[in-house]
């Protein structure tokens, strides 16, 4: 399975990086839609699309905005944004209200469900709930052979409650907004910083660790002491645009 990092950064874009989005082209996989959500029309193989949403701020959704573009010249069935339900209401209420955005952009909105959601290639997707201001969710996605989760946006440290939900997979991309030295901001906004999430992807024993949703504002070529990282959890790598990942 290939996942592609179309935009690795959070908040609002820098000159190297766009908001968060994933995808999972093979699949027809979008994970947020953030300002990288142009990016995905370069990737569609599916005649299906579905987009998870961690959440409904909007450097996570303003790119739902952008489907008029990403779907032109493709022949695309269906496109499904999945959300909780609050989350959902606050999207069509507010984003896409008539005065903000003239037309609705061509998807269906469908509220996560309680259990488990099958994916294609016969995987199946779980989420679960973060701590950030508003709410969130994270997701976890497995098949046979392989599997993932995904965490953004969230405070962490190696007690959170979903480190057992994450235990043993392949490939973990989490957020990481701040370095060390900005943890108060970090409480405050409901982020994290670099050392508590390789302390908390040891104690979850996850095979490799990426980087996400790095600060706008920071070096962006080398937003953390990445060698200082690796000493709490060797398999770590800060993740950038347009990078692809096998898991």
């Amino acid at each position: 399975m290939l996942l592609h990092l179309l935009g690795t950064t959070g908040y609002h874009p820098s000159d190297a990086r766009q908001t968060a989005c994933l995808m999972l082209p093979e699949i027809g996989v979008v994970l947020d839609a953030g300002t990288a959500m142009y990016r995905v029309r370069d990737h569609l193989e599916t005649d299906v699309l579905d987009i998870f949403l961690t959440h409904a701020h909007l450097d996570h959704c303003i790119g739902l905005t952008y489907l008029f573009d990403v779907l032109e010249g493709h022949d695309i069935q269906r496109v499904t944004v999945h959300a909780e339900k609050d989350k959902l209401a606050a999207i069509q209420d507010h984003l896409l209200n008539e005065l903000l955005f003239p037309a609705h952009p061509p998807c269906t909105f469908e509220p996560l469900s309680n259990g488990t959601s099958p994916l294609p290639k016969g995987g199946k997707l779980i989420h679960f709930p973060l701590q950030h201001p508003g709410g969130a969710v994270g997701y976890r996605l497995d098949w046979s052979c392989s599997s993932m989760a995904y965490v953004s946006d969230t405070s962490s440290d190696d007690h959170s409650d979903y480190v057992e939900t994450i235990r043993g997979v392949d490939l973990l991309v989490h957020e990481c907004h701040f370095d060390d030295s900005r943890m108060d901001q970090a409480e405050l906004t409901g982020h994290s910083c670099v050392s508590s999430v390789c302390h908390l992807a040891a104690r979850a024993e996850v095979g490799l660790l990426v980087l996400v949703h790095i600060n706008p504002l920071g070096d962006q070529k080398n937003p953390f002491n990445i060698e200082a990282a690796k000493t709490i959890f060797p398999s770590t790598i800060v993740g950038e645009d347009r990078m692809v990942i096998e898991f």
